[in-house]
This record gives structure tokens, C-alpha cells and sequence, in this order.
């Protein structure tokens, strides 16, 4: 399954690029990586059957355990991509919170941008090796 991160804003080169850059190389499943413009640009049409997953403050609070259960799942049901969206400053639309398979959240905290775009890339390097029995991941 392809884990396409989409996200509003250039990364340019900062600490941040090299995180995200580390664990793209480290991941064993496809991954993409898609910025669109702060504001407009489209998000491109998905050509297989995908899930998408909002990255919002009002969403779930998921341990890496349960999110690597999401993929396993999508994954094992035929899902061929699984979009991890990240929303300009002011956050994504209640259409696009709706219309979304899963909100998620990385606690009660505002977190920069940039700094959620490797969150989501150290949490999907993460589930990929709970789900691959990997000893990255030590469960407390």
C-alpha cells in the first residue's frame, strides 16, 4: 500500500526536510511525497481505491500500535494508498473533516507545520515496523 504524505507549504532545506528525508529512505513500503501551495493547488486524484487520513486537532489520539492496526487493515481489505493530509494554517474545511476515513491528532498541542510533516513520517515508519515485527518499536 502507498503511503502518500500530502502536505500545504514548501519544506525547503531545513532540520525538518532531513528528518522527513530519513525516514522516507528507511520506510520498506512505497511512500510519496506531494506539497501543494499554501492556498489553491489541487490534490490529485487518486487512481486506486485509497483512505484518507486528516491530519487535525480535533481528531483521534491513536498509539502507534492502533495506527499501525489501521494500516494493517486498510492494507489487508485492498486499500492501494492511504493519503496523509496535512491542512494549511487554518486547518481543512468541515467537507473535507466529513468526508475523511480518519482525523488524527498528535496530542492536545499546536505543533508547526513542518514538525508534523515528520511526525507523520517517524509515525509511518513506526506502524510499518510494529506491522513488519521490526525492533524499531519497544512497546512499554
Amino acid at each position: 500500500m502507498l503511503l502518500h504524505v500530502i502536505a500545504r507549504g514548501k519544506i525547503g532545506r531545513s532540520p525538518e526536510a532531513e528528518l522527513v528525508a530519513r525516514y522516507e529512505k528507511r520506510l520498506s513500503w512505497p511512500t510519496k511525497l506531494t506539497e501543494l501551495p499554501e492556498s489553491g493547488g489541487k490534490i490529485p486524484d487518486p487512481q486506486t481505491p485509497y483512505k484518507t487520513v486528516l491530519l487535525d486537532e480535533r481528531g483521534k489520539q491513536l498509539s502507534s500500535e492502533k495506527l499501525a492496526e489501521v494500516l494493517g487493515r486498510w492494507r489487508d481489505d485492498g486499500m492501494r494508498e492511504a493519503r496523509f493530509v496535512l491542512g494549511a494554517a487554518d486547518g481543512h474545511s468541515n467537507e473535507e473533516r466529513k468526508e475523511a476515513d480518519l482525523l488524527l491528532a498528535f496530542g492536545a498541542a499546536t505543533w508547526p507545520h513542518l514538525m508534523a510533516r515528520a511526525m507523520v513520517m517517524e509515525q509511518l515508519y513506526r506502524a510499518t515496523s510494529i506491522l513488519a515485527g521490526h525492533p524499531y518499536h519497544r512497546a512499554g
